[in-house]
């Protein structure tokens, strides 16, 4: 029987191969003249604190399998201990802390973790609320020295002596929480082999190079690059808040470390390229790709991006994915001006993309509760509207602990033939709670949310599709459809928030801008029943991406300015 994979594995594989080159970066603060100070670790070094912290961690009795939260700002301690503890077996927990204080608490519940691997104030707070964690045996904190709640802090854990020979064989690597978007946040186990799976699928379709040097916006890409032999240089800014960027401080490390790609939610980028129009700067020539996830990345983004680079062989790509399958798809910036972005103007969706190799999509027709198997799914043909479902070896199985969120999201393949990327482990779908279709190229296109899908006495009505229309007006920043009232006799009300500067200053102002709004909607098929325009400063939205706006927000707060205004 073969042994399972450890993903630290790559982490020897690199360090082996070219021992002195640099792994980490971090930004230590400023010289004289204002230029970045850096601090630098090799992979030989990064392997060797990898290995220190998986032997001081078994030296102290922490078992293979057990449950560690892992809350470390991003940093070089960040990659080592999340490497370390894979090493070790350990399943480590990896918690959103934008998700909101009232989720926190009830994922760090949920998991009933073994310990902490966290900065003082996390250990802190662990300790005053000590009876919701029983377990919490083991914990670390990374920083500075500990205070009164005892466990080891990060040097004391590399100070021991012990020895393991090897990475423990051990399936489950971690517990990552989804966002909480559209839901209570829930805990996707990932496996060893589904980690592998995902380097490898992003290595290979983007022809990234050991030796390149990213920079990642979204700390966990800094554990991709070090499995590829690739440098993460760790940006100045806040992941928790991409929107506020510093467009000034990427730029100075793009081109203090000749980044060969940075990875970024579309808020980044939106800030980056709206300063480098501005300002005339471009991004500088080493720059071969940037990524950008989490969201649909509006077209504005993608124009002012490739504007602004100086490479005229560098694009901006856009995968899709979700924390249970990642990656999925990919589409890169030229095709989206030349090619889809004219039919998302007109309500097509957003394209994004084709598939990875090894991954597959189907689109089966919108079912409510949980589908058994995937005969009992009906496939919808190209150009219709359905559910998307994928499957392929990154993928994920299960949801932690939570067999009713697990049944609603997976379907059994009970056919018998597998495909050869697949092992029979894998023959499940997961539906990604998007709504979307396949074209006749094999591009997949996105249409918004399963669950935000607004249900009229005329028929359902995709976000995505309906938003695109009005957030064509030269105003509008963007733009949120809702359902006002009970399904499937819904008012669509379109909710905008208009660029900066451009709210409505006068009740004449208004009703001019939403008359130009609604001539939009009537111009358009998909539109015409909107009749009513509502207003909005700034969309709710959530914090990792900035970019993914919380319509179930929007729906009650429509419904209440609707009732103000009839008075």
């Amino acid at each position: 029987m073969t042994e399972p994979p450890n993903i630290a594995n790559r982490l020897t594989t690199v360090a082996a191969r070219g021992p002195d080159q640099i792994a980490v970066v971090q930004p230590n603060g400023r010289d004289s003249s204002g230029r970045y100070r850096y601090r630098t670790w090799t992979f030989s070094q990064l392997e060797r604190e990898a290995n220190a912290i998986a032997n001081g961690l078994l030296a102290w009795g922490v078992e293979p399998g057990q449950r560690l939260v892992l809350m470390v700002r991003p940093s070089f301690e960040f990659v080592a201990l999340t490497f370390g503890l894979m090493r070790a077996g350990i399943v480590v927990v990896l918690i959103d802390p934008g998700m909101g204080r009232a989720n926190i608490f009830r994922c760090l519940e949920e998991i009933n973790p073994d310990g902490f691997v966290a900065i003082p104030i996390v250990q802190a707070i662990r300790v005053f609320k000590r009876r919701r964690f029983p377990n919490a045996r083991f914990n670390v904190t990374v920083g500075d020295r500990k205070w009164f709640w005892g466990g080891k802090t990060y040097f004391e854990l590399l100070a021991s002596t012990a020895h393991c020979q090897r990475p423990v064989a051990q399936s489950t690597a971690a517990i990552i929480f989804t966002s909480g978007s559209t839901g209570p946040p829930k805990g996707v186990v990932y496996e060893h082999s589904m980690f592998d799976a995902q380097v490898d699928l992003l290595r290979d379709f983007y022809g990234i190079q050991p030796g390149e040097i990213d920079l990642p916006g979204f700390p966990l890409f800094g554990l991709f690059n070090a499995a590829m032999g690739v440098t993460t240089v760790i940006p100045d800014m806040n992941p928790t808040k991409p929107a506020q960027v510093d467009p000034v401080r990427i730029l100075a490390h793009l081109r203090d470390w000749k980044v060969t790609q940075a990875f970024g939610s579309p808020a980044i980028w939106n800030r980056v390229g709206r300063h480098c129009e501005a300002t005339g700067e471009s991004l500088p020539p080493t720059i071969r790709r940037v990524l950008s996830a989490g969201a649909p990345v509006p077209v504005h983004v993608i124009e002012r991006m490739r504007r602004a680079f100086s490479n005229p062989d560098a694009d901006i790509h856009t995968p899709y994915g979700a924390t249970e399958s990642l990656p999925i798809a990919s589409i890169c910036g030229r095709e989206v001006l030349e090619q889809t972005a004219p039919r998302s103007q007109q309500g097509a969706g957003t394209c994004v993309g084709r598939t990875f190799p090894g991954i597959e999509v189907k689109i089966v027709e919108i079912t409510d509760g949980p589908i058994r198997s995937l005969t009992a799914a009906r496939e919808l043909p190209s150009g219709q509207i359905g559910e998307i479902i994928v499957r392929g070896p990154s993928t994920t199985r299960e949801y932690f602990q939570r067999s009713e969120a697990t049944a609603d999201a997976k379907i059994s393949d009970d056919s018998r033939t597998h495909p050869p990327t697949l092992s029979s482990s894998h023959c499940y779908w997961h539906r990604m709670g998007d709504v979307g279709y396949l074209d006749d190229e094999g591009r997949l296109w996105f249409c918004g949310r399963k669950a935000h899908i607004v249900e009229t006495m005329l028929g359902r009505m995709f976000t995505i599709p309906c938003e695109a229309i009005f957030n064509n007006h030269v105003r509008v920043f963007r733009s949120a459809l809702v359902g006002v009232g009970s399904k499937p006799r819904q008012r669509p009300v379109i909710i905008v928030e208009p660029e900066a500067g451009q709210f409505p200053d006068s009740s004449a102002d208004e009703l001019r801008f939403r008359t130009e709004l609604l001539n939009l909607g009537r111009a358009n098929s998909l539109t015409t029943s909107i009749e009513t325009v509502l207003f909005h400063r700034a969309l709710p939205v959530d914090i990792r991406h900035n970019v993914k706006i919380f319509r179930e927000k929007l729906g009650p707060w429509a419904e209440s300015e609707l009732k103000r205004q009839r008075g």
